[in-house]
């Protein structure tokens, strides 16, 4: 495909005339930078004909694991879009914003039925931030309370977002390995666990799309311990109606609204995440807290045991009116949501896990992880390009890292059999090729310009065009 430069044409004496009567500063004036002289047409067919490169869900099943990349309803967008939403402005007085606030109100008390807990803060833009904000509720909590405690326990299958936020915090990470099944080590945990842990970090289901088993006795350990216990609610996908992270013995938790609540994802944001507390911890939670007095929202700052603030103003607010939206979709019947994730994901699983290796053989949760290990001839990379060739996006690779050659996939709950059944063949016929004809896989993809170097574009990235 041309670039938009590649369609330059010699500029008349008009275009020259009024180029060199251009106003500008000398300064603002870039030789170096030409814009190339594209007629109307040409840039509108250039950039349609770019825009149809992009995959989204719109195009066809978008199986991330881990990214939960599930269908956003329309009706979302629309409401975000009403013009009291889209053209507020964050500084509004609050008797203007009533009708905001309520939305956030609302999202909270949503969030506290549904995770069990006491308290919410919706202002994080992201999982990520949120788990950077509960490392720092748990330092000021045992700061509080006069107690040194420098050390997080995390799996070694976690997202790495969690040793990440350790890290920003100043403590230390401890990793404790995976057993046969696929759970937290519990006897690990066991060994590792001491009076200077400030947190235990658990990912439920966990990023090979199991449930923990050990995790009763887990939480029970790190309570006795005067340890907190973080739930990494990036899988809330598989709970939704099915069980509360607080009943599960968890003092704190996130959720990823642009995950769990079908709000737009990638691209780096908007996102938008919510940190979900006990009621012993709710005095940590980020300023300001909306209250309700006599029907009436108020903005409160006075909160002395916060630890401040995360993002500006109140975080991404148009991504917390479409979470509202798909709750209030839903209503009690959201259960239904997870129910299918999970069908979903143990149907497909059921469909290929005869033509791929299985690293952990039991019912999944909302997504899986199966490897080609034991594909000769080519590797995950091949597959993943190869999967382009037949319309589809490939599923998360090489994640989590405690498994060779790892695909991990998440069909979630919003995938039609039809949809599921010719990606199951695609992925059937793909180990297949591996096996009988692999340059056809290790070639891939034919259907793009090229087979993109992803080390070599992360190593040496070309972020500009430059003239010859």
């Amino acid at each position: 495909m041309k670039l938009i430069f590649e369609y330059e044409q010699q500029p008349t004496e008009h275009v020259e005339q009024i180029q060199t009567q251009l106003d500008l500063p000398s300064e603002l004036i870039r030789d170096s930078l030409p814009l190339p002289n594209v007629n109307e047409i040409d840039i509108v067919r250039h950039y349609t004909n770019l825009s149809k490169k992009n995959f989204g869900i719109d195009n066809n099943l978008y199986p991330l694991g881990s990214c939960t990349m599930k269908y956003n309803p329309k009706v979302s967008e629309e409401l975000a879009r009403l013009k009291g939403f889209a053209s507020i402005h964050p500084r509004s007085p609050v008797e203007y914003s009533q009708g905001s606030l309520e939305v956030i109100w609302e999202l909270q008390e949503a969030l506290k039925e549904i995770t069990g807990m006491d308290d919410v803060s919706i202002q994080p833009a992201a999982g990520s931030q949120c788990e950077l904000l509960g490392i720092m509720i748990a330092k000021r909590h045992f700061e509080n309370k006069n107690e040194k405690r420098t050390k997080v326990i995390i799996p070694d299958s976690s997202h790495g977002t969690n040793p990440a936020s350790v890290a920003m915090c100043k403590l230390e990470t401890i990793t404790v390995c995976s057993d046969s099944r696929g759970n937290m080590d519990f006897n690990e945990v066991k060994k590792k666990i001491s009076p200077d842990v400030a947190l235990v970090m658990v990912t439920n289901p966990n990023t090979l799309g199991l449930y923990e088993e050990n995790l009763l006795e887990i939480k029970d350990l790190a309570h006795q311990n005067g340890t907190l216990m973080y739930c990494d609610g990036a899988n809330m996908n598989a709970l939704l109606g099915i069980s509360k992270p607080k009943e599960q013995g968890f003092d704190m938790m996130h959720l990823n609204l642009h995950k769990t609540f079908a709000t737009p994802h990638g691209g780096g944001g908007p996102g938008a995440g919510a940190l979900a507390v006990r009621a012993f911890l709710s005095d940590y939670l980020l300023v300001p807290r909306i209250t309700k007095e006599d029907g009436k929202f108020q903005l409160d700052y006075k909160k002395e045991k916060s630890v401040g603030k995360v993002h500006s103003f109140y975080g991404n607010f148009g991504i917390l009116v479409r979470a509202l939206c798909y709750i209030r979709i839903w209503g009690n019947q959201i259960r239904h949501v997870s129910e299918n994730a999970v069908l979903n994901a143990n149907y497909l699983f059921a469909k290929i896990r005869d033509s791929y290796h299985v690293p952990y053989d039991r019912r999944c949760a909302h997504e899986f992880v199966v490897s080609a290990k034991n594909i000769p001839n080519g590797g995950t990379i091949d597959i993943a390009k190869r999967i382009l060739d037949y319309g589809f996006h490939p599923p998360t690779v090489y994640f989590p890292l405690i498994v060779e050659e790892a695909l991990m996939i998440e069909p979630t709950e919003t995938e039609s059999k039809e949809t599921l059944d010719k990606y199951a063949q695609v992925l059937v016929n793909i180990a297949k090729e591996l096996r009988e004809k692999p340059e056809i896989v290790k070639d891939a993809p034919h259907t793009e310009p090229s087979r993109l170097d992803e080390v070599k574009a992360a190593r040496q990235p070309n972020l500009r065009w430059s003239p010859q």
